[in-house]
């Protein structure tokens, strides 16, 4: 549901792509950061209500991406300037945010639980 929302979205932004919008503009940091971040929030609160980490991935990416989703929506309904690259950039900093945060968790957290004065 939340892929084909996504797609649909996607196609109505190229035909109302705003000019001047740049692949590296100052708004895609921006879009990146902040969807890396919720990622890896989402991530950690998943921590607290599953040991499961594929549901862990799966909870952190699709609540980042339904954020970006809506920022563009709200976008498109003229609450601001709708850009498929602000979404392409959503998607960038979700994957890289949930990545950041599986690796910390296999790497460094879960090792830890496992030691025995925990």
């Amino acid at each position: 549901m939340l892929l084909a929302l996504a797609l649909l979205s996607s196609t109505v932004l190229v035909a109302n792509a705003p000019e001047g919008d740049d692949w590296l503009g100052p708004d895609k940091a921006l879009h990146f950061s902040v969807s890396a971040g919720i990622s890896v929030a989402a991530y950690g609160g998943a921590m607290l209500i599953t040991d499961d980490v594929r549901l862990r991935v799966a909870l952190s990416s699709g609540i980042s991406l339904l954020a970006g989703t809506a920022k563009e929506l709200a976008d498109l309904a003229g609450l601001g300037t709708p850009s498929w690259k602000d979404f392409a950039w959503d998607v960038i900093g979700t994957f890289t945010g949930v990545v950041t945060a599986l690796l910390l968790d296999q790497l460094l957290i879960s090792p830890l639980a496992r030691l025995p004065f925990w």
